[in-house]
């Protein structure tokens, strides 16, 4: 069976606070980037923290994976590619590429996997509801 994905793509300018005194971007940041590629997708494809809060759920993060591969410096532009996989289980997982726009280089590699608790936070054994009816709705 083939696995389903979506994309989005967001560009990200490094500011001054996220370098070090060697103005290269700090790598704790990064997860920054990410979050703002994981929000980007969720404004894009109606499946952001506010949806997933509407609909009785938290998605916390419990796992993250970082490959870096070149430095960020301050004023760079940084293309933040976010893609979503799906899964039969009860997560979010979403695979990541930090990518220069000028060369086309990736930057940066990485993934995260979220699950869900519900707002007592209890783990969640099966997809809620709303994530079945949003799968639905774009992978149909």
């Amino acid at each position: 069976m083939e696995t389903l994905q979506m994309t989005s793509t967001k560009e990200v300018l490094v500011r001054f606070n996220e370098v070090d005194s060697m103005s290269i971007v700090w790598h704790g940041n990064y997860v920054k980037y990410l979050e703002d590629g994981r929000e980007d997708f969720g404004q894009k494809f109606g499946l952001s923290y506010i949806h997933i809060q509407k609909a009785g759920y938290l998605a916390p993060i419990v796992d993250l994976k970082i490959q870096y591969k070149k430095s960020l410096y301050y004023g760079d532009s940084v293309l933040v590619e976010t893609t979503f996989v799906e899964t039969e289980t009860a997560k979010l997982f979403f695979k990541y590429r930090l990518i220069s726009p000028t060369n086309s280089k990736v930057l940066c590699t990485a993934t995260t996997t979220q699950v869900f608790l519900d707002t007592k936070g209890i783990l969640q054994l099966t997809l809620p509801d709303f994530v079945q009816n949003w799968k639905k709705k774009w992978f149909a």
